[in-house]
């Protein structure tokens, strides 16, 4: 069984991009990118929603993004083995393999796929991930602090959602930004 995981890099202050939409100051530096990759690796299927698979898209699709470094290279990879599903009522196709479209967030569904899948999953996207929040589903929650206040924009974690957090593990890094590992419902 797969555990569904949320990960994101957020400001300090709680947001995934400030209120212009920039998100410029949430690139990872090498080596929390070689951590990313590793945490990663054992991701067998992607949750999306149509604006955070429209973000992602690019790690197949535009081949300068993998030539900047290995470690980008190795990312786009790893992103590309994956399956995606993309939760959209508008989106009529899909620009990526290993990718389809489900028109509505079922978490029965999901419950299903979290069952039988032999790999983890994630889901990405603050207001995907707050479904599966609220359905119960989610199993670890990942962030990535950058050391920034934003002072608004898009949130991290949705505000409806009242959830005990054990910390698992932490991480340091040497640009500042640290990594929090939580498990859930405790």
């Amino acid at each position: 069984m797969g555990k569904l995981i949320y990960a994101a890099i957020t400001s300090l202050d709680g947001y995934i991009e400030d209120e212009d939409g920039k998100f410029d100051w949430a690139v990872p530096d090498e080596e929390v990118l070689a951590f990313i990759n590793d945490q990663e690796r054992p991701v067998g299927t992607y949750l999306y929603g149509r604006r955070m698979y429209e973000t992602m898209v690019g790690w197949e699709t535009d081949p300068t993004l993998a030539g900047q470094s290995p470690l980008m290279r190795d990312f786009a990879e790893i992103w590309q083995a994956a399956d995606k599903i993309v939760y959209s009522a508008t989106l009529e196709t899909v620009s990526t393999a290993r990718t389809r479209i489900e028109r509505g967030f079922d978490p029965e569904a999901v419950r299903q796929l979290k069952a039988t899948a032999e790999r983890d999953i994630t889901v990405g996207g603050p207001n995907l991930a707050a479904h599966a929040f609220k359905a119960g589903l989610v199993d670890e929650c990942h962030l990535y602090l950058a050391p920034i206040l934003v002072g608004g924009g898009k949130q991290s974690l949705t505000n409806d959602v009242r959830l005990r957090l054990e910390l698992l593990d932490e991480r340091r890094f040497g640009n500042g930004m640290v990594h929090l590992r939580y498990r859930t419902g405790t």
